[in-house]
């Protein structure tokens, strides 16, 4: 009996300041990292559990960013001084300025409302929980409500979030401390409703770990309807699938996405089902900060033909068609079998790097991903510091092209540039390093501690079918070992 009961016990989760050299470097001024003796996960604790440590920090991460705004809620949301503020958001904008706020519905005739199709939806449905004027006056206790409407339910997709990847992290749940606290994520959730799309991709990636394919496709339909990226999701599960030859899930979740998406998308027109990413408005010169915009801006100083909203999109859309061709045959030919999210964050990441229109909410995207990709902390870092650097220089720049702000606020294009081409770098960089993990199982730090892939669902512990032949390197980190996948079920 007692033998049973040993072989019950739980395994001890990883620590943070045990693995990585930043955060046990770190934790000296706060006692040092944890005792090689001490076994967390195997003693549960009294109060503060993992998750919910984890909830408290995401919860005060989401206050923060409130707070951030807090000038413009004092103030109203008026141009430029909510660029240069940093407390401009897209709910305000579409509550004041595309009808929302008069009591428009957002596809009706006379709304100017842009966005994704559930998003306006979504955003409709917090209008009518607040105060609206007929008259076209939008009031400003009215804006304010709109906006803590939003921030609230925001707060609660980000916890959710939270939890999720902390779920779906297996033994190494303090990696979802990424998502709770990012800087990025602190500056940019309450700027749009981005979360709402991350939200559901997180879940539906978890509903397909616990083998629920029809409701993780159900989950995947509806976030399409929120922003079209989530489609991603399902190319990695099919290379996967591919890779193991296991389709079930994958047919029952793309079976179930596609059916969603037309019944939530056809009423509104069917050109919606096949909206692509690709459009690129020249209007919008400056305001999006993508490779594009930089390379407009730079050709513009220089004297150069810019590049057409048609040239644009097609070399926006063929890049971004080799990158994808480059991931499936890395997902196809590696040595072991990749993890579900690095093939997300791959695929993801190559979207995001060829976006003719980004702002830096964007990156909200990958932060799931990164996380449970298991990337070292000290790229987490440094990625991060450079997209609060571009967050800075992207809204600096918008202040001079929106609005014509104060000459000695505003940034010059050549710093914006380089505020693009750093984060369009360090982003690849963050992408090299999971492709190298990837190609070099032994430097994963998931599959060091005999983590295979929590979040596969079917692909976890499968065996590959055709793996090709293992690869051997020419050095390997000392004292690691690779547990080899469990038979399957």
């Amino acid at each position: 009996m007692e033998q049973e009961q040993g072989q019950r016990r739980p395994a001890s989760i990883s620590v943070p300041t045990r693995g990585d050299p930043l955060l046990r470097h770190a934790a000296e001024v706060a006692g040092g990292p944890l005792g090689r003796h001490a076994a967390p996960g195997r003693v549960r604790p009294a109060v503060f559990t993992v998750g919910r440590v984890l909830i408290l920090m995401t919860t005060a991460a989401a206050v923060l960013a409130v707070l951030i705004k807090a000038p413009c809620r004092t103030d109203g949301w008026t141009r430029p001084a909510q660029f240069y503020r940093g407390c401009y958001s897209d709910w305000t904008e579409a509550f004041q300025f595309q009808g929302l706020g008069s009591g428009l519905s957002p596809f009706a005739e006379g709304s100017t409302f842009d966005g994704p199709l559930l998003v306006g939806v979504f955003a409709g449905l917090v209008a009518l929980l607040v105060p609206t004027s007929a008259d076209g006056i939008v009031q400003t206790q009215s804006l304010m409500q709109y906006f803590d409407v939003n921030a609230v339910l925001i707060a609660a997709a980000w916890i959710g979030t939270v939890v999720t990847v902390m779920r779906l992290a297996s033994r190494r749940p303090w990696d979802a401390a990424l998502v709770a606290v990012a800087p990025i994520a602190i500056l940019t959730a309450t700027s749009s409703w981005v979360l709402l799309s991350v939200l559901l991709s997180v879940l539906a990636v978890w509903a397909f770990a616990q083998e629920r394919y029809v409701i993780s496709g159900v989950l995947l339909g509806f976030g399409a309807g929120f922003s079209v990226h989530v489609l991603l999701v399902l190319a990695a599960v099919i290379l996967l699938a591919i890779r193991t030859g296991r389709f079930r899930g994958a047919l029952l979740s793309g079976g179930s996405l596609i059916a969603v998406w037309v019944l939530t998308v056809l009423p509104f027109g069917p050109e919606r089902v096949l909206a692509l990413p690709w459009e690129y408005d020249p209007a919008r010169l400056g305001i999006s900060s993508s490779l594009w915009a930089g390379y407009d801006l730079l050709a513009q100083r220089l004297g150069l033909p810019v590049l057409s909203p048609v040239a644009t999109a097609t070399l926006a859309f063929t890049i971004f068609a080799v990158l994808v061709a480059l991931i499936c045959l890395l997902v196809l030919r590696a040595p072991r079998r990749p993890r579900l999210p690095q093939v997300i964050l791959l695929l993801l990441g190559a979207l995001v790097l060829v976006l003719p229109d980004y702002p830096p909410a964007l990156t909200l995207w990958l932060l799931p991903f990164v996380a449970l990709s298991y990337v070292d902390w000290r790229i987490l870092c440094v990625w991060q510091l450079v997209e609060l650097l571009h967050w800075w220089a992207y809204w600096m720049y918008v202040a001079r092209e929106a609005s014509s702000g104060v000459v000695e606020n505003n940034i010059d294009s050549p710093y914006y540039v380089a505020a693009i081409l750093a984060r369009l770098l360090a982003t690849g960089y963050l992408l090299y390093r999971v492709a190298q993990h990837i190609l070099e199982p032994t430097y994963d730090p998931a599959r060091r501690i005999g983590i295979d892939d929590p979040a596969g669902g079917p692909f976890d512990g499968a065996p590959d079918r055709h793996a090709p032949a293992p690869v051997l390197l020419s050095e390997s980190p000392p004292n690691l070992t690779i547990t080899a996948p469990r038979d399957p079920q």
